[in-house]
């Protein structure tokens, strides 16, 4: 556990009892705070008591009399499309207002560190699409090379509630735009911007907030490296922003779109091969296309971002190569659930969104793809380009039928369900076939989230005859 430094001895609120509100406050109470506990629901207000945390109504006229600061948890609003009436009253009361991410930073360092050899360090690596992937990766190489690194964050434990890193220890960050939007401290040593793509756009008043709320993770606290996407604009202007010079090394451009030149330091990836450059030098590459962890595209811009946080944290490349060639790959994204018969069936739950499942696309070829959900605004039409390695669509959940009617002359089956899609796509399916789940939808309509979307494909594929 990371214990809360600065608000010792002082009433802090905590709203939001889920996974990060519940570790704040232990994190809190063991920093010397006194947290105030309050969810909406009986049911988070119940886990709290269970703890022996005592609960605060937040929603009473006087209840951030003597409150030092509101501790929200990410999915709460806090500005669009309207704040939570609970941090409205703060922002009223004149009651700072944090997450459990600006906790952790504000916390970590200690008179400690002056004992260690080398400090520790953190990486913080956000994007539209890959960051888990990137993050879970970099973790990966890192441990499979032998350093004492831990991964939080949006993906694996809550950033309070790992352990105090030692000498020489590194703590990989994965960080959503929900949490580097409130973060009132944000000083990641090196800072990763996988790539842009509308999300989100209610919750940050558009495309302009979304952008604006990654970008804070650069502009706060000034990293010492940055390692940039560039294959957007939104990256290009970020990595300009950042850099004195076209020869800053301070900044590591990425791209799998174009092969970058010029003075700077660089990892690009073409045609499966990664490259990296230094002063209009090429010093390094890996021959991408044999890693069974990372197929396509998509995987390719994350093992560039990836190795190109290693390389900053001063790994030599045949290091991280190893780690890239070891890498197993994550649940639910291009997830390789089996072989049968010649036919690859591969979980991609995550691809909630049409950006996400056109990487999928990409990566494969003569694809049985099942897709639907919850649709999304837009649907799956700019899903066009990608569908000339579709065999068949195999659709299920709510938008089934929105969706068909939006594939053009790319073969169709409603199938409604999970268990019948599989079962078409692999009665139907030959050698050299790969069955894709890529949703480009959410998973509400028939799964709480999409990992039981992923799991129940992985149940029905283990379960075919």
């Amino acid at each position: 556990m990371i214990p809360v430094r600065g608000l010792e001895g002082r009433d802090v609120a905590v709203l939001g009892l889920g996974r990060s509100g519940l570790s704040a406050a232990r994190a809190l109470l063991a920093g010397g705070a006194a947290p105030l506990c309050w969810d909406e629901s009986a049911e988070g207000r119940e886990r709290a008591a269970a703890e022996g945390f005592p609960l605060h109504d937040l929603t009473r006229d006087d209840a951030f009399r003597g409150v030092a600061a509101l501790i929200v948890s990410p999915g709460i609003p806090h500005l669009y499309p309207a704040p939570h009436p609970v941090i409205d009253a703060a922002l009223r009361a004149g009651v700072p207002v944090d997450n459990d991410i600006g906790l952790f930073f504000r916390s970590l360092a200690t008179p400690g560190w002056h004992g260690f050899d080398t400090a520790p360090r953190v990486v913080a690596i956000t994007g539209s699409n890959g960051k888990s992937t990137t993050s879970a990766l970099l973790h990966h190489i890192l441990t499979d090379a032998g350093y004492r690194a831990q991964l939080a964050g949006n993906i694996g434990r809550g950033v309070l509630d790992i352990d105090p890193p030692g000498d020489a220890g590194i703590v990989v960050l994965e960080l959503s735009s929900y949490q580097t939007d409130l973060a009132r401290a944000l000083t990641p040593d090196i800072a990763v911007f996988t790539n842009l793509s509308p999300d989100h756009l209610d919750r940050h008043g558009g495309m302009g907030g979304y952008f604006a709320a990654k970008r804070r993770l650069f502009a706060e606290g000034g990293p010492d490296r940055a390692v940039i996407g560039v294959d957007e604009v939104e990256g290009r202007f970020l990595a300009n922003q950042l850099s004195e010079a076209a020869g800053d090394d301070r900044v590591i451009g990425v791209s799998v779109a174009r092969k970058l030149t010029g003075p700077g330091w660089s990892v690009t990836a073409r045609r499966g091969h990664l490259s990296e450059s230094r002063k209009g030098r090429q010093v390094a590459a890996i021959d991408l296309r044999d890693i069974a962890g990372l197929p396509g595209r998509h995987n390719h811009q994350n093992a560039c971002c990836a190795y190109a946080a290693a390389r900053a944290l001063g790994l030599a490349p045949r290091v991280i190569e190893a780690g890239l060639r070891s890498y197993p790959g994550l649940p639910h994204r291009s997830q390789v659930i089996a072989e049968r018969g010649g036919v690859r069936f591969v979980n991609d739950s995550k691809a909630t969104n049409a950006d996400a499942a056109a990487q999928a696309l990409q990566a494969f070829s003569r694809i049985r793809w099942i897709a639907g959900g919850l649709g999304k605004e837009g649907g799956i039409a700019a899903l066009t380009p990608y569908l000339g390695s579709v065999a068949k669509a195999y659709l299920i959940g709510h938008s089934a039928r929105d969706f068909a009617l939006q594939l053009g002359g790319t073969p169709v089956e409603i199938c409604e369900t999970m268990e019948r899609a599989v079962a078409s796509a692999a009665a139907e399916a030959r050698p050299g076939d790969t069955v894709l789940l890529a949703p480009a939808a959410a998973s509400f309509d028939q799964y709480r989230d999409f990992e039981a979307r992923g799991d129940d494909f992985a149940r029905q594929v283990n379960a075919l005859p």
